[in-house]
C-alpha cells in the first residue's frame, strides 16, 4: 500500500528543474516534506538556489502532478513492485549515507536488512572469457561469505556475477538503468525474473522509463551507494564500471580492482596509486575492506542527528 507521504514525495520529483538529490536530502530532514511544499530548502547551495524558483512554480501544478504520480505508482504495483523512499525505514541504509541518493526506489523482489553487507561486482559488457570466469568466481566466493552481490544486469560481467550468485544460492540485487516495468537488455529478461524471485530488481526511475544514455550513469551512482564497495573485474577507460569506481571513491566507499585489471590498464593503476583504490588478489582482500555493520549503523545515527541539528 502506497502512503500519502510517499505520493507527496514522488510528486515533487515531477516538477521540472528541481534536482532529485536535493529533494532526497531535504525530505530526509525533520519536517522536510512540509518545508518543500512550502517552497523552501534548508540548504543554501547553488543547486538549491537554481531549483528554488522551479520548485515554487511547480507547486502551482501539484494537483495534476499528483494524479500522474498515483497513476505511475499504480503501474508499478500492478507488476508487484514495492516503493521505498527516503521517508521510509525500508530505504537501504548504505544508500542513505551518500550525498547524491535517489529519492525513491521501485523494487521487484525484496530488500533485506542483511543487504547492508553487500558488494557490487561490475565490468565491461564485452567481457573476455577470463573476465567472465573471474566475475563468476568472485561472486561465488562472496556468497560463501554471506555477502549480497549487486550488479547492473548488463551483458558481460554483470550477467556472469548475477548468474553465478544465483547458481550458488546467494542473494543478488540488480540495479537497473530503466523503469521497473521494462527489462533491459532483452536477452536478460528471464534473468530479471529470476533475480526478482530470489533477490531484488531495483529502479530509481519512473516505472515506464526507457533506457537512455543519462540513465545508466545515474544507475551506477545508486549501485555504488547501495553497497559497501565495488569490485571492478574488467573495464576499459571509457566504461561505466570505471565511472562507478569513481563514484564509489567520491562516496567514500571501498573500490577493489583485480590485479589483472591493474596490470593491464593505466587508469586502474592511477586509481590505486593516486585515489585510494585497492588491488585484489583474493576474495579475502575484499572481505577485509568491508566495514563492520555497527560502524555503518553508527554513521547513519550521526546522519540523523546532523539532520536534526541542520533543520533546527
Amino acid at each position: 500500500m502506497i502512503s500519502d507521504e510517499q505520493i507527496r514525495l514522488l510528486t515533487l520529483c515531477r516538477i521540472d528543474g528541481v534536482g532529485w538529490h536535493l529533494i532526497a536530502r531535504e525530505a530526509q530532514r525533520p519536517g522536510g516534506l512540509d518545508r518543500l511544499y512550502a517552497g523552501e530548502f534548508t540548504e543554501a547551495t547553488r543547486d538549491a538556489a537554481r531549483s528554488l524558483p522551479n520548485l515554487r512554480a511547480g507547486l502551482d501544478k501539484v494537483d495534476s502532478l499528483m494524479a500522474q504520480t498515483r497513476e505511475a505508482a499504480d503501474q508499478a504495483a500492478a507488476v508487484g513492485a514495492t516503493l521505498h523512499t527516503v521517508v521510509d525505514d525500508s530505504y537501504p541504509m548504505n544508500l542513505r549515507l551518500v550525498f547524491n541518493l535517489p529519492p525513491f526506489l521501485f523494487v521487484r523482489g525484496s530488500l533485506l536488512a542483511e543487504d547492508i553487507r553487500s558488494v557490487a561486482v561490475v565490468g565491461t559488457r564485452e567481457a573476455s572469457r577470463d573476465g567472465m570466469f573471474r566475475a563468476s568466481r568472485m561472486a561465488r566466493l562472496l556468497v560463501e561469505n554471506d555477502v549480497t552481490v549487486v550488479s547492473g544486469m548488463a551483458l558481460g560481467i554483470d550477467t556472469a556475477a548475477h548468474t553465478a550468485t544465483l547458481e550458488a544460492s546467494g542473494r543478488t540485487i540488480a540495479v537497473v538503468g530503466t523503469g521497473i516495468l521494462r527489462s533491459y537488455p532483452r536477452q536478460n529478461s528471464q534473468l530479471c525474473e529470476t533475480i526478482a524471485e530470489h533477490g531484488a530488481v531495483v529502479s530509481q526511475f519512473w516505472p515506464d522509463s526507457p533506457p537512455t544514455k543519462f540513465g545508466f550513469p545515474r544507475r551506477n551512482v545508486t549501485m555504488s551507494g547501495i553497497t559497501q564497495g565495488t569490485v571492478v573485474i574488467e573495464a576499459s577507460s571509457t566504461s561505466g564500471a570505471k565511472m562507478q569506481a569513481r563514484f564509489a571513491l567520491e562516496h567514500g566507499k571501498r573500490v577493489f580492482l583485480l590485479r589483472s585489471l591493474v596490470d593491464s590498464h593505466e587508469w586502474a593503476r592511477g586509481y590505486v596509486e593516486n585515489r585510494g583504490a585497492r588491488v585484489v588478489d583474493t576474495v579475502d582482500d575484499v572481505l577485509e575492506g568491508l566495514l563492520p555493520i555497527d560502524r555503518i549503523q553508527a554513521a547513519d545515527e550521526r546522519r540523523e542527528q546532523l539532520a536534526i541539528e541542520f533543520s533546527s
